[in-house]
């Protein structure tokens, strides 16, 4: 049931007109009952497994509450901690140990073991409610937060559908007193979320959808072989592929989620107008950058300790960031890149803070423009980008070194200006965002503008949706 289908709409605009006509408690436990419809909807045979981690994380929160003078609270924790990660250790890594175990007997010339016939399926959406059961079970331990008397309302924090299967990872102090309370019909709040959700299918449809085709075209060789043009051309569609795919799924999550009254936090903000990796990894998938930096950084030791421990705990987060996207060599060497370079400048060029201003990167030794830093940033990603989407270390480097090969051919400049039809308008919504700082495009404008906004909203998307068969990048996450 993908956030683009008709299946989708078919079930949330049922799902919403019997949510408000229902009191309080009625609302969670028919919005909970839907959700694990939507979940099996994917796969039933997996609904067992997340509701017996969310019963687990349930039962074990009463237990490790700071009040309790309980000797055992430590292992109660330590014990959650490891059933979660085990779990979703051994439905998303398992397939990948067992590929590289192959790899290594094959290098040592041991053949023909029937290691290939093991494989596990990977569960949807297990990264993001392990996540999202693991910060609950955190701040429950320390004291954040207290724990969730009701099994109905816990349960719809971990499986409430607009963010089940992709995200934005919800902060438990955010979402579960929303899940806790009554909410109330809010017209505004409602029409807001239907204009996020148009704003995530334009993202996702017209962006994401016609920028993979070039993507596509470019990694699979149907452009020659890789040279600097074919490189630039497929990490730079792959780029605005992504970025339109994925912050339009969280606009189409947090406007579903605003149909129901509840407020999700803003996973993307201007990403690609970041002056420094620092600065990009707090403007892009910010869900997930905060819980690496709450619950995984923070906890190795941050920025404590001196420079040394400082970078290691940068680049030991960032592959471990790398490796949550996928079970693959290429994504262990996506965030090692990040984490190497997120040193470098922790190391070299430093933020300064300023009261009156916010964070003021330290230029690069200034060499280089503010829209240099732009350019220069988002290059830096579009490299790492080239491991994201290649299917291995090894086909990554072939296309990669294509980049020492300028040969330009005519049907280049085409594929060049239909990239810039579909992603110079985002880029151009990004810099109206950035100065107006609003959570999605015109959100201070009339209702009579945004109610036009959508109309054409509707009629891009019937005249310019991409391809229908590229699923959510996020999806197999």
């Amino acid at each position: 049931m993908l956030f683009d289908s008709p299946a989708y709409f078919v079930f949330l605009i049922p799902v919403v007109l019997l949510y408000w006509r229902l009191n309080c408690r009625a609302k969670n436990i028919f919005l909970l009952l839907a959700s694990y419809f939507f979940y099996g909807w994917w796969d039933w045979r997996f609904l067992a497994l997340m509701i017996g981690s969310t019963t687990m994380d349930f039962l074990i929160a009463q237990k490790i509450t700071p009040d309790r003078c309980d000797a055992n609270r430590r292992k109660w924790l330590i014990f959650s901690l490891v059933l979660n990660f085990s779990i979703l250790g051994t439905f998303k890594y398992f397939n990948f140990f067992v590929d590289s175990f192959s790899t290594a007997l094959n290098t040592l010339g041991i053949h023909n073991l029937p290691l290939s016939l093991i494989r596990i399926i990977l569960p949807p959406g297990i990264s993001f409610y392990t996540f999202q059961e693991v910060a609950y079970i955190v701040d429950v331990y320390k004291g954040r937060l207290a724990p969730a008397k009701s099994f109905i309302e816990y349960g719809l924090f971990v499986s409430l559908f607009p963010h089940l299967i992709a995200g934005p990872i919800q902060k438990p102090g955010h979402l579960l007193p929303q899940v806790q309370r009554n909410r109330v019909f809010d017209a505004d709040r409602f029409f807001d979320g239907l204009m996020l959700i148009f704003s995530g299918l334009v993202r996702k449809c017209v962006v994401a959808d016609n920028c993979a085709l070039l993507a596509n075209a470019a990694f699979s060789g149907q452009f020659g072989k890789p040279n600097f043009w074919v490189v630039l051309l497929g990490t730079y569609a792959f780029a605005w592929q992504v970025y339109g795919d994925f912050s339009g799924y969280s606009d189409i999550a947090r406007g579903s989620a605003q149909l129901m009254g509840f407020h999700f936090m803003v996973n993307f903000r201007q990403p690609y107008l970041s002056r420094r990796l620092q600065d990009f990894w707090r403007r892009w998938h910010i869900s997930l950058s905060t819980w690496l930096r709450d619950y995984l950084y923070i906890p190795l030791g941050g920025s404590a300790g001196g420079n040394w421990k400082t970078s290691r705990n940068l680049v030991m987060t960032m592959i471990l960031a790398g490796l949550w996207h996928g079970a693959a060599w290429t994504f262990v060497i996506f965030g090692a890149i990040h984490g190497l370079v997120l040193a470098i400048e922790r190391l070299f060029w430093p933020v300064k803070m300023k009261a009156a201003d916010g964070a003021q990167p330290k230029p690069y030794a200034g060499l280089l423009s503010g829209w240099g830093e732009r350019i220069l940033t988002f290059n830096v990603f579009c490299l790492s980008l080239a491991f994201f989407r290649a299917p291995s270390l090894n086909l990554a480097r072939q296309f990669l070194s294509g980049l020492s090969n300028l040969a330009w051919r005519s049907e280049y400049a085409s594929a060049f200006f239909m990239l810039a039809i579909f992603a110079i308008p985002l880029f151009v919504v990004d810099l109206l965002m950035e100065a107006s700082n609003e959570e999605y495009p015109f959100a201070n404008a009339s209702y009579a503008v945004r109610t036009a906004l959508a109309t054409v909203s509707l009629v891009v998307l019937a005249l310019f949706s991409g391809s229908n068969l590229n699923a959510f990048v996020y999806f197999r996450f």
